[in-house]
C-alpha cells in the first residue's frame, strides 16, 4: 500500500503541524486577551492596571514563554527525549490556561501564567527540533516542510485571536482563557494518541546519547566543566555589579522587565562563549555557532519591532484605530490577526519564489533574507509614524495603516523566521540541536520583552510623542537591516557550506 503523504511530505510533519496549530491557538487567542485584560480599566472583571504596569507584565510573560525554551532544549537533550518533553508541556499547558479560566485572585492568575509558560519552554523547542529531524538529508526540502510548519502555526494563531479574542473581549474574559485551555487538549489527543505512529522513531531518545562526531565513530565531547564554572563566576560578578550600582530594580513589574531584558542578554552571550569555548568543537562548528550568534541578535532586533502587534499596535487598535464598519465595531484584538491571515496567504506565494529563484540558482542566501526581514521591520514603522501623526490630531486614524504594516511586517516574517529555524538545525553542533533551538526561541522572548518595555511608554498624557516612538524603530530597523545586507557574503562564507 502506498504511503500516505502531506503535501507530498511524510505523515510525521501533519501530526506535528496539527499539534502546534493548537498549541498556538491557545497561545495567541490568550495573548490577544492578555493585555487588553491587564489594564482595561472599564472592562468587567479585567485587572485594570496603569499601562506601564500591564505592559511589563505582558512582556516578563511573553519573555519567560519563549526564555523557557533554552531549559526545556537541554531537558529533552539531556532526560526526557523531545517526544515525553512535548507531551509534558502540552499537559502543563492545558492545566495553566484551565487555572486562568477558573482565576478569581491576582496570585492565582499568576501561578496559571507561570504553568502555561513553563509547559510551552517544554513543547516549543522540540516540536521544531523533531521537523528537522524528519530530513536528516537537509537541504531546500527541510525549507519547504519548516515553512508548512510555519503555516500551521499561523492558521492556528488566526483561529485562535478571532475566537478567543472575540470570546474573552466581547463576552468573558475567563471563557476566552477556557477555550485556549480546550484548543491545547486537543493538541494533545492529535500528538499523544493519533500521531504517534507516525513519528515512531523520532524524538524518543535524548540527543545528548545519540551524539557522534561527522564521521560518526565516537562520542563528541560534552561540556568542558571548568570554562562552564569561570563563565558563570563572570556572570555571578556581572550581576552583583548591576545589583550594586543600581542598574537592577525587583521593586516593580517595570524594574523586573528591564532586569529581564539584561539578564537574558547575559546569558546568551555566556551560553555562546561556553559552547564556543568548552563545547570541544572544531573550527568549522565554532564559525558556526557565531553566525548563529548573529543570526541571535537580528531576530532579536525584528521581533521587538514585530511582537509591537500584542503591545503598542493593541493599544494604537484600541485607543487611536477606527474599526468601526457598517455600525459594528470590531474588537480591536482582531487586528491582531491581520499577520496571521496574511502568513497563510502569503507563505505560499513567498516559498514559490524561492523556489523559481532556486531553480535559477539566485536563490537569496540566508543572511540575505534576514537582512531584508529586518529591513521590512522598519519599513512598516514609517507606516506606522504616519498613523501616529493623524493619531495625535485627535482623528481615528484609518485601519490601513495597521494593515500596510502588517503585510510589510509578513513578508519580513516570511524572510527571516522560517528560513532562522531551518538554519539553526541545520548550522547547531547535533549535541546541542535542541539547546539551540532554544536559543532561537530565547531570541523572540529578547524582542517580545522589548516591544513590551517600549509599549509603556504609550498612555494617554504621552500622546504627543507617539510619532517620534515609532520613527525610533524606523531608523533602527532600516539601518540594521541594511548592515546585514552588507554582511552578507562575509557571513555566508562562515557557515561552511550549509545552504
Amino acid at each position: 500500500m502506498q504511503e500516505r503523504k502531506f503535501f507530498g511530505h511524510p505523515m510525521g510533519l501533519m501530526v506535528l503541524f496539527l499539534t502546534e496549530m493548537w498549541e498556538r491557538f491557545g497561545y495567541y487567542g490568550m495573548r490577544a486577551i492578555l493585555l487588553l485584560f491587564l489594564i482595561s480599566p472599564t472592562s468587567i472583571g479585567a485587572m485594570g492596571l496603569a499601562e506601564s504596569e500591564g505592559t511589563s507584565i505582558y512582556a516578563l510573560y511573553v519573555a519567560s514563554v519563549y526564555l523557557l525554551t533554552l531549559p526545556g532544549g537541554w531537558i529533552a537533550d539531556n532526560i526526557l527525549g523531545q517526544k515525553k518533553a512535548i507531551l509534558y508541556g502540552g499537559i502543563l499547558i492545558t492545566i495553566g490556561y484551565a487555572v486562568l479560566a477558573i482565576s478569581h485572585s491576582s496570585s492565582i492568575f499568576y501561578t496559571g501564567l507561570v504553568l502555561v509558560a513553563s509547559g510551552t519552554g517544554l513543547l516549543k523547542a522540540n516540536i521544531s527540533s523533531i521537523v528537522g529531524e524528519l530530513y536528516p538529508e537537509g537541504g531546500r526540502r527541510r525549507d519547504e516542510a519548516f515553512s508548512i510548519f510555519y503555516m500551521g502555526i499561523n492558521v492556528g494563531s488566526t483561529l485562535g485571536i478571532a475566537i478567543v479574542g472575540f470570546i474573552g473581549e466581547k463576552i468573558d474574559w475567563n471563557l476566552g482563557f477556557a477555550a485556549a485551555s480546550l484548543a491545547m487538549f486537543l493538541g494533545l489527543i492529535v500528538f499523544g494518541v493519533w500521531g504517534r505512529k507516525y513519528l515512531a522513531g523520532f524524538g524518543d531518545v535524548p540527543s545528548a546519547k545519540l551524539s557522534t562526531n561527522e564521521n560518526n565513530q565516537e562520542p563528541v565531547a560534552g561540556i568542558n566543566k571548568n570554562v562552564g564554572y569561570a563563565i558563570l563566576a563572570l556572570l555571578v560578578i556581572y550581576f552583583a555589579y548591576l545589583q550594586l550600582t543600581g542598574n537592577i530594580d525587583f521593586s516593580s513589574a517595570s524594574g523586573l522587565a528591564d532586569a529581564a531584558k539584561n539578564i537574558i542578554v547575559s546569558v546568551t552571550i555566556a551560553y555562546f562563549l561556553l559552547i564556543l569555548f568548552g563545547g570541544g568543537l572544531n573550527l568549522v562548528e565554532k564559525k558556526r555557532v557565531l553566525v548563529l550568534g548573529v543570526f541571535f541578535f537580528a531576530a532579536a532586533l525584528f521581533w521587538s519591532g514585530f511582537e509591537q502587534a500584542a503591545t503598542s499596535f493593541q493599544i494604537f487598535s484600541q485607543r487611536h484605530s477606527e474599526r468601526t464598519f457598517f455600525g459594528w465595531e470590531m474588537p480591536s484584538s482582531w487586528f491582531q490577526f491581520f499577520n496571521a491571515v496574511f502568513i497563510v496567504a502569503l507563505a505560499p506565494i513567498v516559498n514559490a519564489i524561492w523556489a523559481a529563484l532556486e531553480k535559477r540558482g539566485m536563490n537569496p542566501s540566508i543572511p540575505v533574507k534576514f537582512g531584508l526581514g529586518v529591513l521590512l521591520m522598519g519599513i512598516g514603522f514609517y507606516v506606522m509614524v504616519m498613523g501616529a501623526k493623524v493619531a495625535v490630531t485627535g482623528v481615528k486614524a484609518s485601519f490601513l495603516f495597521l494593515s500596510i504594516t502588517y503585510v510589510l511586517h509578513t513578508i519580513g516574517e516570511l524572510c527571516l523566521s522560517p528560513v532562522g529555524l531551518s538554519a539553526y538545525t541545520k548550522l547547531a553542533p547535533r549535541q546541542f540541536v535542541s539547546q539551540f533551538m532554544g536559543i532561537w526561541f530565547v531570541a523572540a522572548s529578547l524582542g517580545n520583552l522589548i516591544a513590551g518595555i517600549f509599549a509603556g511608554s504609550f498612555n494617554e498624557e504621552n500622546l504627543q510623542e507617539m510619532p517620534n516612538l515609532f520613527h525610533q524603530v524606523f531608523l533602527f530597523g532600516t539601518i540594521s537591516g541594511v548592515v546585514l545586507l552588507i554582511l552578507a557574503k562575509p557571513i555566508e562564507k562562515w557557515m561552511g557550506g550549509v545552504k
